[in-house]
């Protein structure tokens, strides 16, 4: 059975998409603990980062670099934390999650509102600010 994130992959439950290539989706997590946290999926559904292959792993990596210059640039943050943590979705993931200046820390049991609306905002201005030439 497809997990869910293949199921937002393949367009069935809809998402807030930030970018995609021919191997990776990116999108913004529906339970943020920072505005812009986005969640940086392989398209191969594959349970466990470590298990995917070499070149899955550099391209998934590669990705995310492309994802959270466009978080930087769009949402003005100090920087983008990355964390895997894995274990509520049995397919490989990262989570790129935005620091503020007046917000350094998060905690991922710490949710943050944000309104249909405003996550629609900030996956326009996310995809707005990437610039997949200048990082490939």
């Amino acid at each position: 059975m497809s997990t869910i994130f293949t199921k937002i992959i393949q367009g069935q439950i809809p998402c807030f998409k930030i970018a995609e290539d021919e191997h990776n989706f990116a999108f913004l997590d529906i339970n943020p603990v920072a505005r812009g946290h986005t969640l940086v999926v392989p398209k191969i559904e594959v349970d466990y980062l470590f298990d995917l292959d070499n070149d899955t792993i550099c391209r998934l990596m590669h990705f995310a670099k492309r994802v959270a210059r466009g978080i930087d640039v769009s949402l003005h943050t100090v920087r983008t934390g990355i964390i895997v943590e894995g274990l509520e979705v049995p397919h490989a993931h990262i989570h790129l999650i935005p620091m503020y200046p007046d917000r350094k820390g998060f905690s991922l049991g710490r949710k943050v509102d944000l309104s249909r609306e405003e996550m629609q905002e900030i996956a326009r201005s996310i995809t707005q600010g990437m610039d997949f030439d200048a990082l490939k």
